[in-house]
């Protein structure tokens, strides 16, 4: 009788010293437990994680398309023949010069390959002056939403920049010297409207255009894929 009145005192009292112990342990779990993204990140590192994830875009996109067939062989990269000279390029079909078409809009192609090797810093640069006002709208936009303010309020420095790079590559592929019979063999044909389009415009803005095609697969992939936020930046913000 007087061993179980003893072990009735000395049970709630071992117990009660082991509370704070307890309390500990319990909070110790949940934090472990708990994800990143359950504490609300603040403005900054909103940002912080879209100019990562737009830059990390950046070099896989640069890392896919400046290679070797990056645009020449990527259904959604490839850069066609100009089409505001759709009748031009029929009619020198119709002339049997395909093969001569098809050299032109290889060595477009390359040229873009060869110029998106130097992308990725002139999109970084651009990215770094996202602003903490964009931020939250962006991060609660479309799964694109970063991507396109980089379209939109880039592009101009984007273009201004990469322009002498693809002038560059231009030359080194021969683009103009492509281009050139084929364009003055159909402004001799009577009556058919005179072409001579500003090929370094176009070859600079279809290049970025597939850089930014890529650059969006990566943000989508990083919104949706818990894999793809490999810091513990991304996942604290994207994480939700």
């Amino acid at each position: 009788m007087k061993l179980l009145r003893l072990l009735l005192f000395i049970v709630p009292v071992c117990l009660q010293a082991q509370v704070p112990a307890l309390k500990k342990l319990n909070k110790d779990s949940l934090k472990k437990a708990l994800p990143v993204a359950s504490v609300k990140p603040t403005q900054d590192e909103v940002v912080a994680a879209l100019r990562q994830a737009l830059s990390r875009g950046a070099d896989s996109a640069v890392a896919h398309a400046g290679i070797a067939d990056g645009y020449l062989k990527n259904d959604r990269l490839f850069i066609p023949w100009p089409q505001d000279c759709k009748e031009m390029k029929q009619k020198l079909q119709s002339l049997g010069m395909q093969e001569k078409i098809n050299t032109f809009e290889m060595s477009v192609n390359r040229a873009a390959e060869d110029a998106a090797k130097s992308a990725a810093p002139i999109f970084i640069n651009a990215i770094k002056n996202m602003s903490i006002q964009d931020g939250f709208a962006i991060l609660n936009g479309s799964d694109t939403a970063a991507t396109h303010y980089l379209r939109t309020t880039a592009y101009a420095q984007l273009a201004e920049t990469f322009r002498p790079i693809v002038r560059t590559a231009i030359e080194k592929y021969q683009v103009t010297a492509n281009w050139t019979p084929l364009m003055t063999m159909y402004n001799k044909i009577p009556f058919v409207k005179k072409q001579n389009p500003d090929l370094e415009t176009y070859v600079t803005d279809k290049a970025i255009a597939g850089l930014m095609v890529l650059i969006a697969d990566q943000e989508k992939n990083i919104r949706s894929n818990p894999l793809a936020r490999t810091s513990d930046l991304l996942k604290k913000v994207f994480g939700k």
